[in-house]
């Protein structure tokens, strides 16, 4: 007599599974071959570099709003203000002082985060509409700041001129920084997305739902709040310092509030679900206002992108992302598994 026992996947297909279904590892893998495939199509092509650099800059700021708007459910339309502290820090760096440039991805986002976390004590008791108005008026007040104080920020001019970047006495060529750049993109989405899902991600994300849940928990839903601000804050000025770097100046109009309200569906149209929908996010928004090919609806790039956000959100309200993933587990539930058969024999 013969008995057939259920048979656990082979060794390999075990391991590969464990490692898609690890938090921010498959997105991360994924990340990393659409890294390479853009790595080929830029090539030596200067405007596509362009590209890369901006859609770099709109993921960094989108990632920076993930975090309190996705996950915290605080929504802050000052992120233009953000990202030009960390622009404005590279170029009274590199313009003012003899301090190695490098400085300036440190300190910039650290003012950022303060910037954020004391707008955020200041606006704790508002929300909704009247959170989004005051922080609204906030980025324009910090905007007519860089304009008015010419002795500081160099007025309408800004600051330009920019010293080069040298990394342990070595100074990367614009391709060797786009990747680095790039590679630091993924890192922070693949950290921003272990971060979602430990249990500091697990009990901000429950914050956004259940307050009162979260309080009588012991843990103090202000507080949190105001890491999540600070941390978004930081994200975003990492954003605004590389593409002031990568353009060489920096001015009150290069950070203007229409990167914000791109940046804010961002993630919608990749998928809120995960961070890696605010990188797809960004890409789909470049690519739709600055490189449309199309005759004669080259100038509508913002239109269409509107549009599209719109359709997304009726037909697939988790993003794309939201649908990939679906096939995602499609394909895993298909992937072959081995089979073995014991026998035994019985006397009767």
């Amino acid at each position: 007599m013969s008995t057939v026992a259920p048979a656990r996947p082979a060794g390999a297909v075990a391991g590969l599974r464990r490692v898609v279904a690890e938090p921010g590892l498959g997105g991360l893998g994924i990340g990393a071959v659409a890294l390479a495939a853009m790595l080929i199509w830029v090539g030596s092509n200067a405007f596509r570099e362009t590209l890369i650099m901006t859609t770099i800059t709109y993921a960094l700021v989108a990632l920076g709003i993930y975090v309190p708007y996705v996950m915290s459910g605080s929504l802050s339309m000052a992120y233009s203000a953000y990202a030009a502290i960390g622009g404005y820090m590279v170029g009274l760096l590199s313009s003012r002082t003899g301090w190695p440039l490098w400085l300036a991805w440190v300190v910039g986002p650290l003012i950022a985060a303060v910037v954020a976390v004391l707008l955020g004590i200041v606006t704790r008791r508002l929300s909704g509409f009247f959170l989004v108005a005051v922080t609204l008026l906030f980025g324009l007040a910090f905007s007519a700041f860089l304009r008015d104080a010419s002795g500081i920020t160099g007025g309408s001019g800004g600051v330009g001129q920019l010293r080069k970047l040298y990394i342990f006495n070595w100074l990367p060529t614009p391709y060797q920084l786009m990747v680095l750049v790039a590679v630091g993109v993924l890192l922070t989405a693949f950290l921003v997305d272990r971060a979602r899902m430990s249990p500091w991600g697990l009990t901000v994300r429950t914050m956004r739902e259940a307050p009162r849940a979260v309080e009588a928990a012991g843990v103090r839903v202000p507080t949190l709040n105001l890491v999540a601000l600070g941390l978004g804050a930081a994200i975003a000025a990492v954003g605004g310092a590389m593409f002031t770097y990568s353009v060489g100046s920096v001015t009150p109009d290069t950070f203007k509030l229409d990167l914000v309200f791109l940046a804010i569906f961002m993630p919608l149209l990749g998928g809120s679900g995960t961070p890696w929908g605010a990188l797809l996010g960004a890409a789909v928004a470049v690519w739709l206002t600055l490189n449309f090919d199309i005759p004669g609806l080259d100038l509508s790039g913002t239109l269409i992108l509107a549009v599209a956000v719109l359709v997304v959100l009726i037909i697939a309200p988790k993003g794309i992302i939201g649908y990939l993933d679906q096939l995602r587990r499609l394909l895993l539930r298909l992937v072959p598994r081995g089979q073995s058969v014991q026998a035994t024999r019985k006397e009767g």
